[in-house]
């Protein structure tokens, strides 16, 4: 019980603490380290995806084929139809490869329109909480941006043509989840899942090891918090 309660105590002074801290930082401070934060996360992010193999050789954002066509990837393989099924998430991949580049001037848009109001609800937010701003900011636009590029690069398939085919005509019975009717479609938002996963952990690092960051700004707007 004494363990707990020193526990208690402990947490209660580190929070007034770090209500001290953050409250001493000027405003220009919170706004500046806090968008020095985010062009830096978003840059990493960008460029980590915007390459080759950036998605296709990444297990955790790698594109996997549609649900519908994973069910038959096996019998592809077995009948000699592998290459197909093969073909078509490289060139997923590379579609998505192609596309988060365009990601970069939206973003940072959404860092220059960002408000003290908005800054501060980011900075002593959680450690999605500047991912979850750029995701309700973004979203839509960077679809917008996306998709044309996915496009480009799927029409040089025939089996991505195919299955959109198919897969309309499946849609239509209820026999595949609308999310995966059209392949496009479905790049652009697995595209934008990986982005937005990669985002989040350059935030949760930054949050994690301001001073690692190698910027006195970071250091000490985030460090504030942390102490």
């Amino acid at each position: 019980m004494r363990t707990l309660i020193l526990s208690l105590l402990l947490l209660m002074t580190n929070l007034q603490a770090n209500a001290i801290s953050f409250d001493k930082l000027s405003n220009s401070d919170v706004t500046a380290g806090l968008k020095e934060a985010l062009n830096k996360g978003t840059a990493n992010a960008v460029g980590a995806l915007g390459k080759q193999d950036g998605f296709f050789a990444n297990d955790r954002v790698k594109i996997p084929l549609p649900d519908s066509l994973q069910k038959i990837d096996h019998a592809m393989h077995n009948f000699g139809m592998g290459r197909y099924a093969d073909e078509l998430v490289l060139t997923m991949n590379r579609a998505a490869e192609a596309a988060v580049p365009e990601a970069r001037n939206l973003l940072l848009a959404a860092v220059k329109e960002m408000t003290l109001k908005d800054a501060k609800g980011i900075l002593s937010g959680g450690d999605s909480a500047a991912t979850d701003y750029f995701r309700e900011k973004t979203s839509k636009k960077l679809t917008a941006k996306f998709l044309p590029v996915v496009q480009q690069a799927t029409a040089k398939v025939d089996v991505a043509q195919k299955y959109n085919q198919l897969a309309a005509s499946a849609s239509r019975f209820g026999l595949i989840d609308d999310s995966q009717a059209n392949l496009d479609n479905y790049i652009t938002q697995r595209a934008l899942a990986g982005l937005f996963l990669l985002i989040a952990d350059e935030e949760k690092a930054i949050r994690t090891n301001p001073l690692e960051q190698g910027s006195k700004l970071l250091g000490k707007v985030f460090g504030a918090i942390l102490k």
